[in-house]
């Protein structure tokens, strides 16, 4: 596997755990353009990989304050001419992509919520697999008090948190702390410290790898696939899954190891 160079992303590779550190703290990690593609690049390279689980987290005590507005502005205005295509809608349809492209990585995918947690930042948060919230963590979608909809970022809180909460807190550009993500649904853990972090970081992640790769790949399909295929669809889908398991390698290991009372193959890397 061989993982993309990247200007604005730090990449770690520790046991099968990429640790992806966005790295613009001078603008709160905002998103740019060029950030988007290196997320996109990054999670591509790593799709039929060994990577396990992957965890997101921002330089400099934040995780992601949005998109960078001041370079969406400095990028012009105008219209495009007739028969071209629009730079704008283009710019932005391109983060839905990059979510939707995190949101289905077979890996599991970890965010580290702390600092500004805003906009894009917020719709990261939504796509994760687990999310973790540092107390002070400033969480909200202040797009409609800058005269902009979150447009690509919206539905994905509606999946996460449910209409109701997404149309208050979208309508309002409200601003919360950790504690208010974790009430909601948004985040499943809170911490306070480093120290706190690390320890609840390391226990989810040994929960992980007792989880064999290719049964959560699957399992992570399933899921995403609920309110969006028709019942019987998901069922029928979700039995072949099975049954590609069931004759797989994965399940044979599991079954053994659950038998003998040892640890599966993959859970002893």
């Amino acid at each position: 596997m061989n993982l993309p160079e990247c200007k604005n992303l730090l990449l770690n590779l520790d046991s099968g755990v990429l640790h992806v550190t966005f790295n613009r703290p001078e603008s709160r990690n905002a998103m740019t353009p060029e950030l988007l593609a290196e997320i996109a690049s990054v999670f591509e390279s790593i799709r039929e990989s060994a990577v396990r689980a992957v965890v997101l987290r921002g330089a400099g005590g934040h995780f992601c304050a949005g998109a960078d507005l001041k370079g969406m502005m400095a990028g012009g205005m105008k219209p495009p001419a007739p028969g071209e295509a629009d730079p704008i809608v283009a710019m932005n349809r391109s983060f839905g992509v990059m979510l939707r492209q995190v949101s289905a990585a077979p890996q599991v995918v970890i965010a580290v919520c702390e600092g500004a947690v805003l906009g894009g930042g917020f719709g990261l948060a939504c796509v994760s697999d687990i999310a973790f919230a540092h107390a002070e963590a400033k969480f909200g979608m202040p797009e409609t008090t800058r005269g902009l909809p979150p447009a690509q970022i919206a539905p994905f809180v509606v999946e996460r948190i449910g209409l109701t909460q997404a149309r208050r807190l979208c309508l309002t550009g409200a601003q919360f702390r950790g504690a208010e993500a974790l009430r909601l649904g948004l985040v499943h853990e809170s911490f306070s410290d480093e120290e706190e972090l690390q320890a609840k970081l390391k226990d989810a992640l040994s929960q992980v790898v007792n989880c064999a790769p290719q049964a959560n790949a699957l399992t992570k399909q399933i899921l995403l696939n609920v309110g969006k295929l028709d019942m019987d669809a998901v069922l029928d889908d979700a039995a072949r899954k099975f049954a590609s398991c069931v004759r797989g390698p994965e399940a044979p290991e599991g079954i053994a190891a659950f038998m003998q009372k040892r640890a599966p193959k993959w859970a002893q890397n």
